[in-house]
């Protein structure tokens, strides 16, 4: 299994001591056409972060995941400082009913700049 990088680390952590509601520091929602979760952002005091489950997983907090019962799958969640990195990959990987997606750093960077608080996937 490949090892979380420290932006990885830090950014988990960030999320981790948040005090108040997750929802309430989200500030970029992703979905797909279909209306499905993909992924979100968030303002946290180490700065933006990207939060996306990468595999099958609950829809809310009160769902289950959408996977047979005993099965053994589950998604991860994937976190990562959201900051214009050369160094870093644009790609972050991303999930949704529809299957793995690939999003892109820069892009979702640009859309935040750009006012959208919603971003709609084709």
């Amino acid at each position: 299994m490949k090892q979380p990088t420290n932006d990885q680390t830090v950014a988990r952590e960030a999320l981790e001591s948040l005090t108040t509601r997750l929802a309430d520091h989200r500030i970029l929602n992703i979905q797909c056409r279909h209306g499905h979760h993909v992924a979100a952002v968030y303002e946290t005091p180490a700065g933006l972060i990207y939060r996306a489950g990468t595999g099958p997983h609950a829809h809310g907090s009160k769902d289950f995941v959408d996977t047979a019962h005993g099965s053994a799958v589950r998604g991860n969640e994937y976190t990562d400082l959201l900051h214009p990195d050369p160094m870093a990959s644009d790609e972050l990987p991303a999930w949704c009913d529809c299957g793995h997606r690939t999003l892109s750093r820069g892009d979702l960077l640009a859309s935040m700049h750009a006012g959208k608080g919603t971003i709609h996937l084709r």
